[in-house]
């Protein structure tokens, strides 16, 4: 098995022989807050406020061929959002940014679904948040 990351003990990235599971379109925003005094006749000066929280998002391919099973990773996604999950993000063996991460937002698609309702295709879009 390759392990391409984590995030804490049971969101695994990894390819293998029976499984697959990883991310694509990854995206980290970093950003700081500014304030700006208004000066007669004079352009307006700047002064840094504070660093903003750190936003990561990625989108993920859930495929029962691929050895994952759809449902149940919505499911402990959906759970992660709405008990709080936090945990390390790990990518590559490092850490990603200096703190813990939750996950505020999911927006599945479910895309492929056999008779009798069984999932499974689905894309799912992770939006995390930084946590302090």
């Amino acid at each position: 098995m390759a392990m391409i990351g984590c995030w804490g003990n049971d969101l695994i990235f990894s390819t293998s022989d029976s499984r697959i599971l990883t991310f694509r379109d990854f995206s980290r925003t970093v950003s700081s807050s500014w304030a700006s005094h208004s000066r007669i006749g004079l352009k307006d000066r700047t002064e840094f406020v504070r660093p903003e929280l750190q936003k990561i998002k990625f989108t993920m391919d859930l495929n029962a061929t691929l050895g994952v099973r759809p449902r149940a990773m919505l499911e402990f996604l959906e759970n992660a959002v709405e008990d709080g999950v936090v945990n390390t993000l790990v990518i590559g063996g490092k850490a990603v940014g200096k703190n813990q991460w939750k996950i505020t937002d999911t927006s599945e698609a479910w895309e492929i679904i056999y008779s009798g309702g069984e999932l499974v295709s689905a894309k799912v879009d992770v939006t995390m948040e930084e946590y302090l």
